[in-house]
């Protein structure tokens, strides 16, 4: 008898485990994010690394798709940074918005800007 209560119970556990799963796929999808996030050079200065920061602020301005800007330098006392200091956190009403953004001049230009003073960038997109 206990035997068949426990296997009842995991039956029900794994019914409501394939059951949320199976919602949240079916979830509809809203904004997009758009998170961003710059290691700099060494050799960067104060003053490139600030006229980074305004050139991707000013993007907000120049590409309409462009919903939400947010950015910020990492304060985690964990140390688990990798040397990424900046992050930058957009945000887009679709994967269509984000798509035209990802393909904008004003974003390939600030872009090809980037490259004497980035050493690596870290790019990850996620739906709400």
């Amino acid at each position: 008898m206990k035997r068949l209560f426990l296997l009842l119970c995991a039956s029900l556990m794994i019914g409501m485990m394939t059951t949320t799963f199976a919602a949240d796929d079916a979830a509809p999808k809203g904004t997009v994010w758009h998170v961003v996030s710059f290691k700099f050079k060494e050799t960067a200065t104060a003053d490139q690394i600030k006229a980074v920061e305004k050139a991707f602020a000013a993007l907000k301005t120049k590409i309409p798709y462009i919903k939400t800007y947010r950015s910020g330098t990492n304060i985690s006392p964990e140390k688990l940074n990798k040397g990424f200091t900046h992050c930058f956190l957009l945000s887009f009403s679709n994967e269509q918005d984000r798509d035209a953004y990802l393909i904008h001049p004003d974003h390939k230009a600030f872009g090809k800007s980037l490259g004497p003073i980035i050493s690596d960038v870290f790019v990850f997109d996620f739906a709400e």
